[in-house]
């Protein structure tokens, strides 16, 4: 069973407006599951632990309730979606078809410290596998996906992708305390090759099949849970 890590006051930064720092402290709440499917928390909750006032914490919800990630229950309370068998359908035809065409389009402005800044990322990741330490598994895998995306330089798909992330991240969570790191998918290897390679379409079809591998086992769990 995996261990819910406490949510850390939002610590001051004078680059950001407060708003946008609790914004992002909450989407990385979600995003790596510190927030589980269908576990309602309340705004005052989240104003104490954050230690910030209520208005930033408001703001933040609403942008990201504007997102999917994040829905009503009523008596103040809000929740992160459950997602059902057909939601996560639909989450894996559009992530395919977005994220390859993404990886695509790095492939063709990848240059040979990019490539080696993933390497590094997927070194993180193989070693977060290793130990089974699924914090550091989900982060270096956003991370290796995120630089990839930021790379193909197309802010409309990765905006796409990046709100699909925070759609699944949470039941992402949930597999991976079902599985372990050592079963998890990780096609990068395949990726990195074809990325030193040149080969674009290459690196788009290890792509498809690492979104498609990682989804077919959240939708077998959620295939499980909703028997």
């Amino acid at each position: 069973m995996i261990k819910k890590q406490a949510s850390k006051p939002v610590q001051p930064d004078t680059k950001q407006p407060v708003h946008e720092q609790v914004y992002q402290t909450l989407r990385a709440m979600i995003l790596f599951g510190e927030l589980a499917p269908g576990q309602a928390v309340t705004i005052q909750g989240l104003t104490d632990s954050l230690g910030v006032g209520m208005t930033p914490v408001r703001e933040a919800i609403r942008r990201l309730m504007s997102e999917g990630a994040l829905m009503f229950q009523g008596n103040r309370r809000i929740s992160v979606p459950v997602l059902t068998q057909e939601d996560l359908r639909q989450v894996i035809f559009v992530r395919k078809s977005i994220e390859a065409e993404l990886a695509r389009r790095a492939a063709q402005k990848m240059t040979p410290a990019a490539v080696e800044a993933l390497d590094h990322l997927d070194i993180a990741l193989d070693l977060a596998i290793e130990t089974g330490d699924v914090s550091g598994y989900l982060r270096s895998n956003y991370d290796f996906h995120a630089l990839l995306y930021a790379i193909a330089d197309a802010p409309i798909l990765t905006e796409m992708a990046d709100r699909l992330w925070l759609r699944f991240g949470p039941s992402l969570r949930v597999v991976c305390g079902r599985f372990g790191t050592q079963n998890l998918p990780d096609r990068h290897k395949e990726m990195l090759d074809a990325l030193r390679a040149g080969d674009a379409e290459g690196v788009a079809r290890a792509m498809e099949q690492d979104v498609e591998q990682g989804m077919e086992q959240m939708l077998g769990v959620l295939s499980e849970n909703e028997a």
